[in-house]
């Protein structure tokens, strides 16, 4: 796990750059531009960018190295960003929308590599464990990059602040080329994984996915889940702004800080207590716990925005960033119980699902809010996942006990794949 923690530090950095950014350069477009328009544009661009790299991205990690492939993604990005910055002032509108592109391929990339690679490099046993560490350095590198970016910007401008971005890509893109870590499983499985990979490659992600609803129903409605999760949270993101400024119209910030900062802690909280109790235990959650995970989420999501006063709305927040942090471990690790040979096209399938929900549910939401309270439309979005969850555990109640690993997993017919995984998962639910 050593190597990991170091791989842990290198992501942590590129994230708090890309929190950073993700202020910068929305504020920044708006400044060039002078157009909201042309803003929203910016942003649909990398969202419809990150849905389709979902797919692509699935495709490459089964088939290349992996390890390449992050480290190529950061230093896309950092070269992206440098271009922006040494362009002329008439180019700059184009280089924008070509870097909206570039950072929502990349980082879609980037996150279906990692999560693949993830029982490569510390072993399946360990999984668990591993992603909430990434859990906490993504949570951690949320607040610091967007407590820093008002300062960053305002003291030391904008270019400062991409230039600073591009860097923590170069030292994310260095530290995985240092690190002597695998991230693919050992040789002949795979030579497997790049057959199995050229013989979907006709279906492409149409076939993937009627053959995960087919095979593997359970992990489907998973991943459905997550992206019915998707447009919750562009709910509560396009909804508290307008909330936070109807609680103190004189410093609409207030509330936000709060929110995120605590929702932050919550997340790590419950890596800690996650680490804890699974290495006590040698147990992992699985799908159960996941839906239970997600209903209470959403329903502290709901309460968030209930209009009650700050101390109990503030543990709601907490609740709710200890919820999400919860199923994030448990839903990844779930999916990295795949073999190797199915496991990119798995995380390439939910990532383009996750960016879908939340890049619709972003318009629907905004446009509900014109007519709806917030309270109402975040309940009526989060509501949807309550309930989808609901009819997932009522599948896992009538079946009487949480399906083993090798039962609802693509690539069952592979016998030995299949021995492999389930020994690693042997203490596993």
């Amino acid at each position: 796990m050593g190597h990991f923690r170091l791989l842990v530090v290198g992501n942590g950095i590129s994230a708090y750059g890309s929190y950073l950014n993700m202020v910068a350069l929305n504020v920044f477009i708006y400044h060039v531009t002078g157009s909201a328009l042309t803003a929203g544009l910016f942003m649909a661009v990398r969202l419809v960018t990150s849905v389709l790299a979902g797919f692509v991205a699935g495709r490459l990690v089964s088939t290349r190295d992996r390890k390449r492939l992050m480290a190529g993604a950061d230093l896309t990005q950092a070269i992206a960003l440098l271009a922006l910055l040494l362009a002329p002032d008439g180019a700059r509108v184009g280089l924008l929308f070509a870097l909206a592109v570039i950072t929502g391929s990349c980082s879609t990339l980037s996150q279906v590599a990692l999560r693949t690679s993830v029982p490569e490099i510390v072993g399946a046993e360990h999984r668990a464990r591993a992603n909430g560490l990434l859990v906490t350095g993504r949570s951690l590198a949320m607040i610091a990059g967007f407590a820093s970016s008002g300062l960053v910007v305002a003291q030391l401008g904008y270019a400062t602040a991409f230039a600073l971005d591009a860097v923590t890509f170069v030292i994310s893109a260095g530290v995985l080329f240092m690190l002597p870590v695998r991230t693919r499983a050992a040789a002949e499985d795979a030579s497997e994984g790049a057959a199995g990979a050229e013989q979907e490659e006709a279906g492409a992600a149409g076939g993937f996915a009627r053959m995960l609803l087919r095979t593997a129903p359970l992990l489907a409605v998973m991943i459905a889940v997550r992206a019915v999760d998707g447009l919750g949270s562009s709910s509560h993101n396009v909804a508290l702004p307008i909330y936070s400024d109807g609680l103190d119209p004189a410093h609409p910030a207030t509330f936000i800080s709060q929110f995120w900062a605590t929702w932050a802690i919550g997340n790590i909280v419950a890596q800690q207590l996650f680490g804890r109790v699974t290495k006590k235990t040698g147990r992992t959650p699985g799908e159960r716990a996941f839906a239970l995970g997600a209903c209470l989420m959403s329903a502290a999501f709901i309460v968030v925005f209930a209009g009650l006063p700050t101390v109990p709305t503030l543990i709601a927040a907490l609740v709710a960033g200890m919820a999400d942090g919860f199923t994030e471990i448990v839903y990844v690790s779930r999916l990295q119980a795949a073999p190797d040979a199915e496991r990119g096209r798995l995380f390439g399938l939910s990532a383009s699902a996750e960016n879908t929900g939340f890049g619709l549910g972003m318009i629907v939401s905004a446009a509900l809010l014109e007519a709806f309270s917030p309270l109402q439309v975040v309940a009526a979005f989060h509501g949807l996942a309550i309930a989808l969850c609901v009819v997932l555990l009522a599948v896992l109640l009538a079946r009487g006990r949480t399906p083993t690993r090798s039962q609802d997993r693509p690539g069952d017919r592979d016998d030995r794949a299949a021995r492999d995984v389930s020994t690693a998962e042997g203490r596993s639910s």
